[in-house]
């Protein structure tokens, strides 16, 4: 095998794209009731949103993947949904950002207890020692992927939400 920064081999890639069609399916099976309204895409840029806190348009773009013009769509529908907010920074007039709200951070919560509780019981069909080898592997490849992990997001009240 290859080190630190080498290309993963097809065998490695194809284990990982595999896992994440079954990461994709809990993901939409936790949004539930919420999925009818909430596309996958805008369900990330509430992620990126209670994660991270308030975030420019350009650098929520970035962070999703995506031009600013699709990003700035995307935050249309989910301001009309009452999911964020949007508001010029008091320092640059011209700069807009974004922030999620009280009902957007919910939806949030409600779908990461929900995929918390399909993913409990999937691992509970492995062994222990498969289990801390699954999350130890996960918890590299998430920060790689540059994620924050759940417990280091900013608080309700911490980011302007409460």
């Amino acid at each position: 095998m290859g080190g630190a920064g080498s290309p993963a081999g097809e065998d490695i890639v194809d284990a990982v794209l595999t896992a994440s069609r079954t990461l994709i399916a809990v993901t939409e099976q936790s949004l539930g009731a919420v999925a009818e309204d909430t596309t996958i895409a805008q369900y990330r840029a509430l992620v990126v949103l209670a994660s991270r806190g308030p975030q420019r348009m350009v650098d929520l773009a970035t962070a999703l993947g995506v031009t600013p013009s699709t990003a700035g769509r995307m935050c249309d529908r989910l301001l009309r949904k009452g999911l964020i907010r949007r508001e010029r920074a008091s320092i640059d007039r011209r700069e807009v950002q974004v922030s999620v709200t009280a009902a957007g951070r919910e939806v949030v919560d409600q779908a990461t207890a929900r995929r918390r509780e399909l993913l409990a019981e999937i691992l509970g069909r492995l062994p222990a020692r498969q289990q801390t080898a699954v999350a130890g592997a996960l918890q590299a490849f998430a920060a790689a992927a540059g994620e924050v992990p759940d417990r280091q997001w900013p608080s309700q009240v911490a980011a302007g939400h409460g």
